[in-house]
């Protein structure tokens, strides 16, 4: 009974032996198949790698070729055309070797001749001094001498011709144009005056005026910083200050007060506080109105209320802002005329040239030296701050705009009816006109005529001729133009006679 389950055992083991050896043989074999598909795939992989190279060689090897043959070309070229450049240099050295030794011959002759030349030249010189008695360096000394004064002579002449060509063509011009400047012009003719007094109704008002122990007139000259003259002029108190916006608000509120007829300290104070504000506020609408009145825009407030101020301010009994308004037409008006200048720049640089006269300032500069101070900070363009500081020739001007400010404020300065003169200043600038004149030799006398706007000026004969006459002209009006400041212009008109005088008896 035991036998036969172990023999189905050892039957069934075997089977299953045998059937693992089965499989372990298949295995192999496929294992040795893969092995061989694998050599003979890396061996075609290799032979196709290898082609490849090849190929890849070939054609590096091709390409390597190629750029050595067309460099190999290349410099046969460059040889070539070395070849021919050094065959050019060799001829051109050549013929400049020729040319040497032909110039060398020319030379040589040339110094041949030069000095048969020379002794040609010395046999004349020994012959002209024994025929003419003169050496050669007092013969040089003739002939320059002559020369020298046939030149001088000639160019004066024609100096002078040349000027008054250029006088005649250039005053005929300026004429036109001052002349269509001037018709054109349609500001007002006189400027406004500030008026320092102000009349009272009766004389018993100079007593309200002051007040209990004076203390109304205290009170108002303490308030407005001026001085109150009540004196004995019927029915008028005079207002002394040298600010006239202060000036003009103490005028202004005494006015108020005489109308009001209620006169304390406490109404005083009050009528001052409030036409301060209406000075201010016509300050900045005078400004505006010429700024309006011209076309001039962009201007900063401060500036407007600086113009403003040029109102109350007046130059020999013009009105400053009357004045600048009226410099900024003509300057216009000339631009117009001349052409070739921007003329919006020269009415807004003729406009400011003396707002430096309106400028609150306790500085020790002149009135153009602040106002340029005071565009450069406005940021104004550079040829107006030139034309301001230039308008007076403080510096040079360096545009047209800023000649066309000058000529206008001239022209502005000098019409008639433009300003006043104290007669003593009028008596001083023609005493200093012919002392100018008195300074310089040959001068027997000097005549200030026209108002100061010509000077007579009588030479010595025969001190001066007439060429030294013209140029002492020149220089007498070089210092009136450096020593002296006036409106408009001056003429020098210089007299050199000659009279002989003989009594028949």
């Amino acid at each position: 009974m035991i036998i036969l389950p172990l023999a189905g055992l050892t039957l069934g083991w075997i089977i299953r032996w045998l059937y693992a050896r089965f499989h372990l043989t298949a295995s192999e074999k496929s294992a040795d198949a893969i092995k061989q598909n694998a050599i003979k795939e890396a061996e075609a992989k290799k032979k196709e790698l290898l082609v490849e190279a090849k190929e890849q060689v070939l054609r590096e090897r091709n390409q390597q070729e190629r750029e050595a043959r067309e460099r190999k070309a290349e410099l046969q070229r460059y040889e070539h055309r070395v070849f021919q450049k050094e065959e050019s240099i060799d001829k051109k050295i050549s013929q400049i070797e020729r040319t040497e030794q032909t110039l060398a011959e020319k030379e040589k002759t040339f110094h041949i001749r030069a000095e048969a030349l020379n002794k040609e030249e010395e046999r004349y010189r020994v012959e002209l001094e024994r025929i003419s008695g003169l050496s050669v360096d007092e013969a040089k000394s003739l002939i320059i001498q002559g020369l020298e004064n046939e030149a001088k002579h000639d160019a004066q002449a024609l100096l002078n011709k040349i000027e008054q060509e250029a006088t005649v063509a250039s005053e005929k011009k300026a004429r036109e144009i001052l002349l269509s400047t001037i018709q054109r012009l349609a500001t007002e003719t006189t400027g406004e005056g500030t008026v320092a007094s102000v009349t009272l109704p009766n004389d018993e008002m100079k007593g309200r005026i002051i007040g209990r122990e004076g203390r109304n007139i205290r009170t108002l000259e303490t308030l407005t910083g001026v001085d109150v003259i009540i004196d004995d002029t019927p029915e008028a108190v005079v207002i002394s200050c040298f600010d006239p916006i202060r000036r003009e608000i103490a005028k202004v509120s005494l006015e108020r007060l005489i109308t009001d007829g209620r006169i304390h300290p406490a109404r005083i104070e009050e009528i001052v506080t409030k036409v301060t504000k209406d000075i201010s506020q016509k300050i900045f609408e005078e400004g505006e109105k010429v700024l309006f009145d011209l076309g001039i825009h962009n201007i900063k407030r401060d500036a407007i209320n600086t113009l403003g101020r040029l109102y109350f301010r007046t130059s020999y009994g013009q009105n400053v802002l009357y004045h600048s308004k009226e410099v900024a037409v003509i300057a216009g008006m000339l631009a117009a005329e001349l052409g070739g200048c921007n003329r919006d720049l020269a009415k807004r640089a003729a406009l400011f040239h003396d707002i430096g006269k309106g400028v609150e300032s306790d500085s020790d500069l002149n009135h153009a030296e602040i106002g340029m101070d005071m565009a450069r900070k406005l940021g104004e363009d550079p040829r107006i701050i030139n034309a301001i500081g230039s308008h007076h020739n403080d510096i040079e001007p360096s545009c047209i705009e800023s000649v066309l400010v000058q000529i206008a404020d001239a022209i502005s300065a000098a019409r008639p009816g433009a300003r006043q003169e104290t007669l003593g200043n009028y008596a001083k600038r023609l005493e200093d006109l012919e002392g100018i004149a008195s300074g310089f030799n040959g001068v027997d006398k000097a005549f200030a005529i026209q108002a100061g706007r010509e000077l007579r000026i009588l030479v010595n004969n025969e001190a001066l001729n007439d060429d030294k006459s013209k140029d002492l002209a020149k220089q007498i009006a070089k210092k009136i133009e450096n020593d002296l400041r006036y409106p408009g212009r001056i003429k020098v008109t210089l007299i050199r006679e000659t009279r002989v005088t003989e009594y028949a008896r």
